[in-house]
């Protein structure tokens, strides 16, 4: 007769050992994943996604995800071209597009991207004015993108995009600026009201010339003047007298009036 402990025993390791078998043979991938397979540590494609099928202990696989990834760039010390101490951080956006050139070109793709991403930022910025970092935000963050995107397109990875969060400043410079900024508007108000002062002349000298070149518009100009003073209801008014008038009045050398 057959041990029957024996018999149950026996048929728990096979199916244990076939169940291994078929995990090790059967792999399913999401539309986002992706395969890179090996055969006795050759690399000899890349598969999925879907249902694939491996030689179980011949054929290794690691899995890649295609979707793209945010990547947090910790705030970095940086001195301007200006001699101005910052503080910048920044995110990057990127995707692997060749998952072989991921996993064999490079250890650990996501540190060594970070740690590019970190010096790139210091360095373009660098080389740029506290003026360029604060108003110039979307040209920097072109610069850094495609240089990244250049020095990781080995590593068959796709730097899509690159946003500086934050560039932060020592209270005594942020003082400075507030000072800077509170100058150019006085600057600027004094700039418009003497351009308003400018235009206002010339067009007084032109009513000027126009007044004085017709004859009679000068009274024309007074009676109007006395018309709205009369309109107003004051109790008192003031007759302005032309020049041309006054000098009628006043007698010429020869004793006669002009």
């Amino acid at each position: 007769m057959f041990d029957l402990g024996f018999d149950l025993g026996f048929i728990i390791v096979a199916v244990v050992i076939i169940a291994s078998i078929l995990s090790a043979a059967i792999k399913i991938l999401r539309e986002y994943e992706r395969a890179v397979v090996f055969t006795l540590g050759r690399y000899t494609g890349t598969a999925g996604p879907g249902l694939i099928i491996l030689i179980p202990f011949i054929q290794q696989m690691v899995r890649v995800d295609t979707r793209t990834f945010a990547e947090d760039v910790p705030s970095q010390d940086v001195i301007s071209q200006d001699n101005v101490s910052v503080k910048v951080n920044a995110v990057i956006y990127y995707r692997i597009v060749t998952p072989e050139f991921a996993i064999i070109r490079v250890e650990d793709f996501r540190m060594a991207t970070s740690q590019l991403a970190q010096t790139t930022l210091r360095s373009v910025l660098g080389k740029h004015d506290l003026d360029e970092m604060l108003s110039e935000r979307d040209k920097l963050n072109a610069d850094i993108q495609q240089i990244l995107d250049e020095q990781t397109e080995a590593w068959g990875i796709k730097v899509s995009n690159v946003e500086i969060k934050h560039v932060d400043l020592d209270t005594s410079m942020i003082r400075a600026i507030a000072r800077q900024a509170e100058a150019e508007r006085e600057r600027r108000a004094k700039v418009i009201s003497a351009e308003g002062e400018q235009q206002a002349a010339q067009k007084l000298s032109e009513a000027a010339k126009i007044l004085a070149s017709e004859e009679g518009s000068m009274q024309l100009r007074y009676l109007g003047t006395l018309t709205e003073l009369g309109n107003e209801g004051s109790s008192t008014i003031v007759f302005p007298m032309p020049i041309d008038l006054l000098s009628q009045m006043v007698p010429k050398p020869d004793g006669s009036k002009s």
